[in-house]
């Protein structure tokens, strides 16, 4: 997918809600265990009540993982009913992957052309060479950690270096790296207060939003501080979406709180 059928379906939908797709097999209905394949049963009821609300789902991939051979199969099961049934929805792959050149060719390769998603989360830490190979699939993108949500993002992400912090490192440098166009970033809706200094650096690129809802991020002020002119953020929540309800309703419950994002998410491009 490209960025401007991405920010096509945004205007559309009037939403840039991306639903993050963590099955955590002892939070989902009980019922549902009595499945073949609990974890996309469970997906494709979600996707079912919201995909006319979202632009994109996030499925992280250890809580795929965790159940080994038949959660990859959940996996692969997951993104083909996405892009089978609603080629439209940008697809992203949390899976903070990023190594030694050919290592990193290799993900690519699983991520992309084998599982099929549209982008991949990888981390920045081992540098160009880590990150360009994934750049070099056309209509893909690599969504790069800068700033992330969690506690321990302070431990190295806002440390100085020569009087700047290493996420504007990453942020500066990652824009000289080739095909850098297909760069996004993730910033944690925890440090609203830093998307200003971060929209000066990438005023372009689309930021992936964790830390909404949950964790504790606020909607209004990551809006404020870091929309762009084609809006430019992707909101993610998986729990307070996913885990509304644990009951036979839950897909019901997941749609009205995707629903209550969606609207405000609609409030807000209108006054950009």
């Amino acid at each position: 997918m490209t960025t401007q059928q991405l920010i096509s379906e945004i205007y559309k939908k009037k939403s840039f809600l991306c639903i993050g797709l963590d099955v955590d097999l002892n939070k989902i209905p009980k019922h549902l265990l009595k499945e073949e394949d609990p974890i996309f049963s469970f997906n494709k009821a979600i996707i079912d009540a919201t995909h006319h609300l979202a632009v994109a789902y996030k499925p992280n991939t250890a809580f795929y993982e965790a159940y080994g051979i038949k959660g990859w199969k959940s996996l692969q099961k997951t993104i083909e009913y996405l892009n089978n049934n609603h080629p439209e929805i940008f697809t992203i792959a949390d899976a903070k992957r990023g190594d030694i050149g050919n290592t990193s060719s290799m993900y690519a390769h699983a991520f992309f052309n084998d599982l099929g998603f549209d982008s991949l989360t990888v981390a920045p830490y081992m540098g160009k060479d880590s990150v360009e190979p994934f750049l070099a699939f056309e209509d893909k993108h690599t969504v790069l950690l800068a700033l992330t949500s969690n506690e321990g993002a302070f431990d190295f992400q806002t440390k100085k270096i020569d009087s700047e912090e290493v996420y504007k490192t990453v942020l500066k440098t990652s824009k000289g790296w080739k095909n850098s166009q297909n760069l996004m970033y993730v910033v944690g809706a925890t440090k609203a207060e830093y998307f200003s200094e971060i929209r000066n650096i990438v005023p372009d690129s689309f930021l992936l939003v964790p830390g909404v809802g949950a964790q504790g991020g606020s909607l209004t002020e990551v809006c404020k501080y870091g929309m762009n002119k084609n809006i430019g953020l992707l909101i993610n929540s998986s729990r307070g979406i996913l885990y509304a309800s644990n009951n036979s309703d839950f897909a019901e419950a997941a749609q009205a709180e995707a629903e209550k994002l969606q609207l405000q998410m609609q409030k807000l491009m209108h006054a950009v």
